[in-house]
Protein backbone atom coordinates (compact mmCIF):
# COMPACT_ATOMS: atom_id res chain seq x y z
CA UNK A 1 0.00 0.00 0.00
CA UNK A 2 0.96 3.57 -0.69
CA UNK A 3 0.24 6.52 0.89
CA UNK A 4 0.42 10.78 -0.24
CA UNK A 5 -0.49 13.52 1.43
CA UNK A 6 -0.93 16.62 -0.06
CA UNK A 7 -2.12 20.17 0.87
CA UNK A 8 -5.24 21.10 -0.97
CA UNK A 9 -5.58 24.17 -3.28
CA UNK A 10 -9.07 23.82 -4.12
CA UNK A 11 -10.53 26.12 -1.61
CA UNK A 12 -8.94 28.33 0.90
CA UNK A 13 -8.68 26.24 3.92
CA UNK A 14 -5.87 24.25 2.55
CA UNK A 15 -6.69 20.91 3.96
CA UNK A 16 -4.12 18.00 4.33
CA UNK A 17 -5.17 15.47 2.43
CA UNK A 18 -4.08 11.93 2.70
CA UNK A 19 -4.32 9.48 -0.43
CA UNK A 20 -4.09 5.80 -0.20
CA UNK A 21 -3.39 3.83 -3.04
CA UNK A 22 -2.80 0.08 -3.93
CA UNK A 23 -1.29 -1.34 -7.22
CA UNK A 24 -1.80 2.25 -8.36
CA UNK A 25 -5.70 2.01 -7.46
CA UNK A 26 -6.93 5.31 -5.15
CA UNK A 27 -8.42 3.02 -2.50
CA UNK A 28 -9.30 6.04 -0.26
CA UNK A 29 -8.97 10.18 0.13
CA UNK A 30 -9.06 11.82 3.83
CA UNK A 31 -9.05 14.43 5.61
CA UNK A 32 -10.76 16.62 3.28
CA UNK A 33 -13.52 19.14 4.56
CA UNK A 34 -15.50 19.50 1.19
CA UNK A 35 -15.88 17.93 -2.42
CA UNK A 36 -13.32 20.01 -4.33
CA UNK A 37 -10.66 18.64 -1.79
CA UNK A 38 -11.63 14.72 -2.96
CA UNK A 39 -11.83 16.00 -6.57
CA UNK A 40 -8.15 17.93 -6.08
CA UNK A 41 -6.72 14.93 -4.62
CA UNK A 42 -7.72 11.99 -7.10
CA UNK A 43 -6.56 14.36 -9.82
CA UNK A 44 -3.22 15.29 -8.61
CA UNK A 45 -2.67 12.02 -7.60
CA UNK A 46 -3.40 10.31 -11.26
CA UNK A 47 -2.91 12.97 -13.70
CA UNK A 48 -1.34 16.61 -12.02
CA UNK A 49 -2.30 19.67 -14.00
CA UNK A 50 -1.07 23.05 -13.92
CA UNK A 51 -1.57 26.55 -15.55
CA UNK A 52 1.73 28.45 -17.14
CA UNK A 53 2.37 31.75 -16.61
CA UNK A 54 4.63 33.86 -18.56
CA UNK A 55 5.38 36.45 -21.20
CA UNK A 56 6.23 36.99 -24.57
CA UNK A 57 7.90 39.88 -26.63
CA UNK A 58 5.93 42.69 -27.98
CA UNK A 59 6.70 44.24 -31.44
CA UNK A 60 5.50 48.09 -32.26
CA UNK A 61 4.60 49.00 -28.68
CA UNK A 62 5.51 51.31 -25.89
CA UNK A 63 6.44 47.80 -23.97
CA UNK A 64 8.99 45.17 -25.05
CA UNK A 65 7.17 42.31 -22.85
CA UNK A 66 2.98 41.00 -22.54
CA UNK A 67 1.89 38.74 -19.73
CA UNK A 68 0.36 35.76 -20.80
CA UNK A 69 -1.08 32.43 -19.65
CA UNK A 70 -2.61 29.21 -20.49
CA UNK A 71 -6.18 29.26 -21.56
CA UNK A 72 -7.02 26.04 -19.25
CA UNK A 73 -4.73 23.74 -17.19
CA UNK A 74 -2.21 21.66 -19.09
CA UNK A 75 -0.08 18.16 -18.06
CA UNK A 76 2.31 19.37 -15.62
CA UNK A 77 4.80 17.05 -17.42
CA UNK A 78 4.47 19.86 -20.40
CA UNK A 79 5.30 22.86 -18.39
CA UNK A 80 9.03 23.28 -19.83
CA UNK A 81 7.67 22.11 -23.80
CA UNK A 82 5.57 25.10 -23.11
CA UNK A 83 8.31 27.45 -21.56
CA UNK A 84 10.53 26.70 -24.27
CA UNK A 85 8.00 27.41 -27.08
CA UNK A 86 7.28 30.64 -25.87
CA UNK A 87 11.01 32.02 -25.84
CA UNK A 88 10.55 32.41 -29.35
CA UNK A 89 7.63 34.02 -30.11
CA UNK A 90 7.34 37.99 -30.65
CA UNK A 91 3.65 39.08 -31.01
CA UNK A 92 3.08 42.52 -32.91
CA UNK A 93 0.81 45.24 -31.27
CA UNK A 94 -1.93 45.64 -30.14
CA UNK A 95 -2.59 43.03 -28.01
CA UNK A 96 -5.81 42.93 -25.92
CA UNK A 97 -6.43 40.73 -22.83
CA UNK A 98 -8.12 37.40 -24.12
CA UNK A 99 -6.01 37.70 -27.16
CA UNK A 100 -4.84 34.44 -28.24
CA UNK A 101 -0.95 34.23 -29.00
CA UNK A 102 -0.20 30.69 -29.98
CA UNK A 103 -3.12 28.14 -30.55
CA UNK A 104 -2.58 24.57 -29.09
CA UNK A 105 0.89 25.56 -27.66
CA UNK A 106 3.67 22.27 -27.88
CA UNK A 107 0.76 20.57 -28.66
CA UNK A 108 -1.55 20.29 -25.74
CA UNK A 109 -4.93 21.87 -27.43
CA UNK A 110 -4.11 24.38 -24.81
CA UNK A 111 -4.08 28.20 -26.29
CA UNK A 112 -1.60 30.86 -24.52
CA UNK A 113 -3.64 33.56 -23.61
CA UNK A 114 -2.87 37.80 -23.39
CA UNK A 115 -3.16 39.16 -19.90
CA UNK A 116 -1.96 42.92 -20.81
CA UNK A 117 -2.68 44.87 -23.34
CA UNK A 118 0.14 46.27 -25.49
CA UNK A 119 -1.54 49.46 -27.71
CA UNK A 120 0.34 50.68 -30.88
CA UNK A 121 3.06 53.05 -30.66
Amino acid sequence: MEKHELTCIGCPLGCSVKITLENNIIISVEGNTCKRGEIYARKEITAPTRIVTSTVRVTGSDISMVSCKTASDIPKEKIFDVIDALKDISVAAPVRIGDVLVKDVSGTGVDIIATKNAKTI
